[in-house]
Parts: C-alpha cells; structure tokens; sequence
C-alpha cells in the first residue's frame, strides 16, 4: 500500500504541476486571443479561457461547476481506496490521473473563475474541437484507463469478479 500512495502521489502532483506550470506560461507570456503555430494544420498554442465546460456548456454557472467537482472529489476518494499499483495498474494510474486532471481544473475555477485553455487541434479540419489542456488531457486518458480496466476485468473474469474480490 506504501508503494500505490507513493506512486500516486507522484502522479497526481507532477500531472498538477505541468498542467499549473503551463497554465501559467500561457496565461503570463501569450495574450488572450494569441495563437502559436507548432505543426501548421494540426497544432496551434492559443491562449483561451473557458468560464465552461467543453465547447462552452454551462458557461459562466460556476456554482455547477463546485458542485460538479465536490460529487467528483468524493468518487475519487472511493476509488483511490482500491488503487493498488501492482495488481491494478490501469485501474489506479486511471483514478490518478483523474483526481489530477479534475483538481487542475477546478484551481483554475477557484483562482480565475475560468479554465485556461491552449491546445488547439484540427483533426482532419473538423475546426470546432474545443481547445484544451493538460488537466482535460489526464481527465480523458484516466477515464479511458479506468473503462479498459473495468471491461477487460469483466471480459476476461467474468461480471462478478470484483463483488468476488471486495468480498475477501
């Protein structure tokens, strides 16, 4: 248990810390509006702020947004209570990386009352993907993390398996 407390926490504040560190490079060296071309067609940096959610869903409603991640802080607390590194590693680096992703996001509600936004994508010029962050990127990747392990726990030790495993 040592071991996944450590892990976690390494995960958990070094994610924090480069979504914060970069938050803050784009809010202090680039303009609101400003753009950096990386790999024309593809990748933009662009300096956005989103008082929303993903394409500006519930925008300005940050009462929401508290609940929102209050509800989340509390599931995450219950799953962090069955990470174990070395016998559920996409389970515990998914939870990890979701506790980090929502937290980067939430101080950014709590300090701007707005996310800070910069990774602009144009995936086959589909032009209206939100623009992101690190925080939405460890949100995504732990969600996807934790799905594939609750699907190929099920496929491969059937539905009850964890019920079975709780019960031990």
């Amino acid at each position: 248990m040592k071991k996944t407390l450590t892990v976690g926490l390494i995960v958990i504040f070094s994610s924090l810390l480069l979504d914060q560190l970069t938050k803050y490079i784009v809010k202090t060296q680039m303009t609101l509006g400003d753009e950096i071309v990386v790999i024309p067609n593809f990748f933009t940096l662009s300096s956005h702020r989103n008082d929303g959610a993903a394409w500006g869903l519930f925008s300005g409603n940050m009462l929401f947004f508290y609940a929102v991640t209050t509800v989340a802080g509390i599931l995450f607390y219950l799953l962090l209570k069955d990470a174990d590194v070395t016998h559920k590693k996409l389970y515990s680096y998914g939870v990890f990386l979701m506790v980090a992703g929502g937290f980067g996001n939430f101080i950014d509600r709590l300090l701007f009352q707005e996310v800070i936004d910069f990774i602009d994508i144009d995936i086959f010029s589909y032009t209206t993907y939100p623009i992101f962050n690190i925080a939405d990127i460890c949100l995504v990747v732990g969600m996807i993390m934790f799905t594939l392990d609750v699907l190929l726990e099920e496929f491969y030790y059937g539905k009850n398996s964890r019920q079975e495993k709780r019960k031990q």
